[in-house]
């Protein structure tokens, strides 16, 4: 991969001026992902509507989120990854003024699909990130320190959008997010490079088209999906059907259109390797068994008065969420610096084993005892979000050919949502089956018990990806 680390030379000074412009547009898309969840009833009230639309508000920006992201980082290598950013950025802000000001729910639609547009911030952070720096510890320390913010920014996100949106409203979040937006536009417009290491190459449009129908049908199946769960209906389940034939069709049309083209997006070759295919089942597999756990599951059960401990909200995010994501950017640069020395493949095979460790003690002690609880979920941080996440998107960059270094980051990009659709949609499926079966408690234990089974598979999986040599120090 010379070819990429040569891009741009760069100093000690430039690489810490880059890492200041990634740094705010990382926060900004994070805060912009996260900050809105704990306002979701009081944009319901303000917009007077139910949690029901404001919740596909959420899905909408992150199934737009996920398209984007299959193809920007390809289009950034061609048109400029500094450019490309900086109008993400910009159309963040757009989005973000256009959900500040909508008199309806339908306009704070429209505003979120925009927003969606940056989606591939993380993942195309890192490849300036790759072409700027080439030392391998050191890029390893800087990675981890960037996609640590991927978990959230340092479990002060939901706290500072409850309190804006408890004393001045829904809005003001939005408007907090314009002006984030616009720091992080002025900071990598003053202090990042420009990359564009496939210029002059012709960007495949149709495969494009093809490869954003196939996964925006299959993540609107699964939202079809998940509202069959607890509530059947024939008209949901036929649709959610015709989706998936229909991004099973448009999959097999991207697949023939990239073997004929003459600048694919991807060479139909790469998508054999298991340097493709074994990173992508493995996240996932990961998030299957492990977002809806912790974002879901988790705070549910431990909110629950019954077999629940009956915590508040508030005090149920302190307890788990804030730990969970404060240990996550916390180790997530620890875990970058030990990845180039110990293998990138090495550390990613430790944090699938603790993460599943961590997911034994909720669901045999953790279920029974909030302490027991509390250090299960900081384990599954550590673990989790502080080592699986940090190499999951790391090997998405170094294990990207170097003739497409945009193509690996954007397809796992994909496969995160996947992921996380897929969690919310088989974990709950789980847990309103098993309760008709027996008590609160085991329908808590079996769902658990599921996504720990899901975490072991993503494991196995793990043990396919083959070691990125290049991006590693010789021992």
């Amino acid at each position: 991969m010379t070819t990429l680390i040569n891009e741009t030379k760069t100093t000690r000074g430039n690489v810490t001026a880059l890492m200041v412009a990634l740094l705010a547009a990382c926060v900004a898309f994070q805060l912009n992902a996260s900050m809105l969840s704990p306002a979701l009833v009081t944009m319901g009230n303000e917009l007077h509507t139910d949690q029901a639309v404001i919740g596909l508000s959420q899905t909408w920006f992150f199934t737009a989120a996920a398209l984007f992201s299959l193809f920007l980082p390809r289009l950034s290598d061609i048109v400029g990854r500094k450019k490309i950013l900086l109008g993400m950025m910009l159309l963040m802000a757009v989005g973000s003024v256009i959900a500040a000001m909508a008199p309806d729910v339908t306009w704070l639609f429209v505003g979120r699909i925009i927003q969606g547009v940056s989606g591939p911030t993380v993942p195309l952070c890192l490849i300036m990130l790759r072409s700027a720096v080439n030392n391998p510890r050191k890029y390893g320390a800087l990675m981890g320190l960037i996609t640590a913010v991927n978990g959230g920014v340092a479990g002060v996100d939901s706290f500072v959008g409850g309190y804006f949106a408890e004393h001045f409203g829904f809005r003001s979040i939005f408007w907090l997010m314009v002006g984030l937006a616009i720091v992080a536009t002025a900071l990598i417009a003053l202090l990042a490079g420009e990359s564009k290491p496939a210029a002059g190459t012709i960007m495949d449009w149709l495969g494009v088209f093809f490869i954003v129908i196939a996964v925006g049908a299959l993540l609107t199946a699964l939202n079809e999906g998940s509202k069959l769960v607890g509530a059947f209906s024939s008209g949901t389940l036929m649709l959610a059907i015709g989706l998936i034939v229909i991004a099973a069709a448009a999959f097999a049309a991207f697949w023939t259109v990239e073997k004929r083209s003459k600048a694919p997006m991807v060479e139909t070759i790469h998508l054999r390797q298991r340097s493709t295919w074994a990173p992508l089942l493995t996240t996932t597999l990961a998030m299957t068994g492990i977002f809806a756990v912790i974002n879901g599951i988790v705070p549910a059960y431990v909110q629950a008065a019954a077999p629940g401990f009956g915590v508040g909200p508030t005090e149920m995010s302190l307890v788990i969420l804030t730990p969970y994501a404060l240990l996550g950017w916390v180790f997530g640069p620890i875990s970058g610096r030990l990845a180039p020395v110990l293998g990138y493949t090495k550390v990613l095979r430790i944090g699938m084993l603790g993460s599943i460790a961590a997911l034994a003690i909720i669901a045999f002690f953790g279920l029974s005892s909030l302490p027991l609880m509390i250090v299960g979920t900081a384990l599954l941080g550590i673990m989790y979000a502080g080592t699986v996440n940090i190499m999951l998107n790391g090997l998405g960059v170094v294990l990207s050919p170097a003739g497409n270094p945009g193509f690996l980051p954007g397809m796992n990009a994909g496969a995160f949502n996947l992921g996380a659709g897929l969690s919310f949609l088989v974990l709950p499926a789980v847990l309103v089956a098993t309760s008709a079966l027996g008590g609160a408690k085991a329908s808590y234990l079996t769902v658990v018990v599921v996504g720990l089974a899901i975490t072991v598979a993503a494991f196995a999986a793990s043990l396919l990806i083959p070691k990125p040599l290049e991006a590693e120090v010789e021992k």
